[in-house]
């Protein structure tokens, strides 16, 4: 765990003296370079892991200098996918973080702050490529000038189905439902589109919803809408995203698992196109256990270590059959999904090979990446030869669950034993109680915010129909209210003094007879019931 530390903080120190405020570090010539926008994109995607590490100073500092220095009204043709994941997700979970660590957070929060609005602004710049006919991204957008004109409308599988977990928190925050409507209606496209076998290909046309390239798989260009139909269904109770997931896992399993491997195979025929395996796709074995098949993670983890073993890293691309790299494939750019896999892993099932790997993965990237100014991507396993580039998902990704491997007393692994309660402008909330959802850029998002700011029609609608009913109970001092909950049992309250009942009786709406009482999805109260920030205790 001190040696994971000290390379965040190798990494970390020399890219804010030699890099900032570009993109990323270019630790060979020990200078910057803008990547994927211009947004100091590293010190956004390393934010959380600090805090993490335990450094509030430094996360109290960066968020100080990033509501001052990033702008995204800039004209700049940016990655939709690669936004939303890393600048969204990064300044997402800054701010659900910020709280926990020591910032002086504004009223109102986590329904409003300086990093949410960032974050609003920042996904508000992605929203231009949702406009298709059929409702699936351009892959690329300008943050000024919105989709450029000779935009190619061919968009991988993973850019089109990436966004429900930071689009539906931005949603449960803001109270704009457009960001998981938009996310929502890419997921469901994407699933029509699927093929007879219910198998989806690698890039497909967004405006005409044919597929350019048939190569179904896990890995490059497919993986992570896989990732967020089963983190979009944990993080929203979604039954239905979890169903399409577990559809396309029977697909998966009857067309590409080959002796606990997976291949590539024509999405339509089911054929094997490419026996191999890439670095990308280690990261089923993780989300395998999220669903809990612990047992055929296991199995397909450690066919993905003995390639770890054979070169010091996972190459791009990995002939199964040869059991050797693939030509102009044999590059590992610090890539975290096998630690990944082995973090979630090793939460179920304790077993100490996963250790191993963390420690291999240490002294791997510590002797053949290490340099004076950071750590190099590996250009070739082979011979070991360097490229002038650290990636910003080395800090955010890999140096995190390394140090979560081994660090089992984190706060991220909270068994909801401990956690905070928040006033908020819409009542009681509980945070930071544990059961984090990791963005596929390893931001983590506390599912318990999504129901602290109640500000969407429906449950407006609720809180509407609850109030008609305090008040055509006035007359009655006391009465029972029928609380909708898990424990289904009734709690009294009593009517407050001096409610008016003007409010209630005049507006009609068409809702009123869907919802008659407030569900509460998040958290049962015991012992009181809040209705817009008033608080209503029993036998007061």
């Amino acid at each position: 765990r001190e040696r994971v530390r000290a390379m965040f903080y190798h990494a970390y120190e020399h890219y804010l003296e030699s890099a900032f405020p570009y993109d990323e570090l270019r630790p060979l010539t020990c200078d910057g370079q803008d990547t994927w926008g211009s947004f100091s994109l590293t010190l956004i995607d390393a934010l959380d892991t600090l805090l993490i590490l335990g450094n509030v100073s430094e996360f109290q500092r960066v968020v100080n200098v990033l509501q001052e220095g990033v702008d995204f009204n800039i004209d700049v043709n940016a990655s939709v996918f690669e936004t939303n994941i890393r600048v969204v997700g990064g300044l997402l979970s800054a701010h659900l973080l910020s709280k926990k660590a020591g910032v002086e957070v504004e009223v109102g929060w986590p329904c409003s702050g300086p990093l949410l609005r960032m974050a609003e602004e920042a996904a508000r710049k992605l929203l231009p490529a949702f406009q298709t006919p059929t409702g699936m991204p351009y892959g690329t957008v300008n943050l000024l000038h919105g989709v450029n004109p000779g935009e190619t409308p061919v968009t991988c599988t993973a850019g089109i189905g990436t966004f429900i977990v930071e689009f539906a928190t931005l949603s449960h925050l803001t109270g704009d439902p457009v960001f998981e409507d938009v996310a929502r209606k890419a997921l469901k496209a994407l699933w029509k589109n699927r093929s007879d076998i219910g198998l989806v290909g690698n890039h497909i046309d967004v405006i005409t919803a044919k597929w350019v390239a048939q190569d179904a798989g896990i890995g490059a260009g497919v993986d992570s809408y896989f990732e967020y139909l089963v983190k979009g269904a944990i993080l929203l109770q979604d039954k239905e995203l979890m169903s399409m997931f577990l559809e396309y896992n029977k697909a998966i399993k009857n067309y590409t698992k080959f002796d606990d491997w997976y291949l590539w195979v024509q999405m339509y025929k089911g054929t094997v196109s490419m026996p191999v395996f890439q670095s990308l796709e280690a990261y089923w074995p993780g989300l395998q256990s999220l669903i809990g098949d612990v047992d055929n993670a296991m199995r397909t983890f450690l066919n993905y270590y003995t390639v770890w073993k054979q070169f010091g890293g996972l190459p791009e691309f990995y002939n199964i059959p040869q059991g050797y790299t693939v030509d102009k494939r044999e590059g590992y750019p610090l890539r975290p999904e096998l630690i990944e896999s082995a973090m979630y892993l090793y939460r179920a099932t304790r077993d100490p090979t996963l250790l191993e790997l963390g420690r291999d993965a240490v002294e791997s990237i510590e002797k053949i990446s290490k340099v004076d100014c950071g750590f190099a991507t590996i250009k070739d396993l082979r011979d070991h030869r360097l490229d002038n580039r650290m990636e910003s998902f080395f800090l955010a990704e890999t140096v995190k669950y390394l140090y979560l491997l081994f660090d089992p007393d984190n706060f991220i692994h909270n068994d909801g034993s401990v956690f905070d309660v928040v006033i908020t402008p819409y009542g009681e909330c509980v945070l930071n109680a544990g059961g984090y959802v990791f963005n596929t850029e390893a931001h983590p998002i506390d599912p318990a915010a999504l129901h602290c700011c109640r500000k969407r029609k429906e449950e407006q609608w609720e809180v509407e129909d609850l109030m008609r009913e305090f008040y055509s109970l006035k007359k009655n001092k006391k009465f029972t209210l029928k609380r909708v909950s898990d424990h289904g049992e009734g709690e009294s309250a009593k009517d407050p003094e001096g409610a008016s009942s003007e409010k209630g009786g005049e507006k009609r709406n068409s809702k009123e007879n869907s919802h008659s009482l407030l569900s509460c999805p998040s958290q049962s109260f015991n012992s009181k019931l809040a209705v817009l920030g008033q608080v209503f205790l029993d036998n007061t």
